[in-house]
């Protein structure tokens, strides 16, 4: 059990792991370095915790302690207890939700270990974008996807923003990195896995001519907002699949897409 500590000072060195939260560039370089990330919210962080992960400290706002009192309760972490003013001086924002937690990150699973165990399998190129991030793996844990596989290039899941759009789903669903772009998909076909590419282009088969949710085993891939996927994946993909689009409508949102296209891939999958 920790004894909440109450910081009256925005520079106390305890309190470092929270800084500069809104600055992005900083961010998205010092947490994977130093193994941490940010959970925001009661809820985000007692999923954090149900997944596994370690807490390194907790920042609370006062009326926030007795919410958080069972999980104060069973830390060993510290516990800092500020007010509203001094949490906005610290992060850079103001903390609606009142509660923050500094998580150890866990080592990132090899590729092939997931592969060899999924079924449906979400892959994506450059998605940089944390707000798509989290949605997609919001969607590939409620709608059954086994596995998320990310380009180098793709943006951190364990990022606060993607942690908090995706309600804690990014614990929910493995993933791991490819190196190698995009020759690692050979790795995936090889895992015997038919490898989709989900395109708006209009020489691809709508997703119901493909009926995924029959096929043994499916990687769906999936580009970045605005360019979609790049000549390389798509010539590396297997076939190339879409969403078919009303009313003079190009495209989905890639968040959008995703769900639609992993219901789809998911449905009535064998063995389900």
């Amino acid at each position: 059990m920790a004894d909440p500590v109450t910081v009256d000072d925005p520079d106390d060195p305890r309190l470092r792991d929270y800084t500069d939260l809104t600055d992005v560039e900083l961010r998205r370089r010092r947490e994977p370095d130093e193994g941490l990330f940010i959970a925001e919210g009661q809820k985000v962080i007692r999923r954090a915790l149900a997944a596994g992960y370690a807490m390194r400290s907790m920042l609370l706002s006062e009326k926030w302690l007795d919410a958080m009192r069972d999980v104060v309760d069973e830390t060993a972490a510290p516990v800092y207890v500020t007010d509203p003013h001094l949490a906005e001086q610290v992060t850079g924002y103001h903390v609606h939700r009142g509660a923050l937690a500094s998580m150890q990150r866990k080592p990132l699973p090899a590729a092939t270990g997931l592969l060899r165990t999924a079924r449906r399998v979400a892959v994506m190129e450059s998605v940089n974008d944390h707000t798509n991030i989290g949605a997609i793996f919001r969607s590939a844990a409620a709608l059954g996807m086994d596995a998320v596989l990310l380009s180098p290039d793709c943006a951190d899941p364990l990022y606060r923003r993607s942690v908090k759009v995706s309600m804690g789903a990014v614990f929910s669903v493995p993933y791991a990195r490819l190196e190698g772009w995009p020759t690692s998909l050979e790795t995936v076909r090889e895992a015997g896995f038919t490898v989709l590419a989900l395109t708006p282009d209009e020489r691809a088969d709508p997703l119901d001519a493909a009926a995924p949710h029959l096929m043994d085993r499916v990687a769906l891939l999936l580009g970045a907002e605005g360019g979609g996927l790049s000549r390389r994946a798509l010539g590396a993909a297997d076939r190339w699949v879409r969403i078919p689009m009303a009313h003079g409508v190009d495209s989905l949102n890639v968040g959008a897409a995703a769900a639609v296209a992993f219901y789809a891939v998911a449905t009535g999958r064998p063995g389900a």
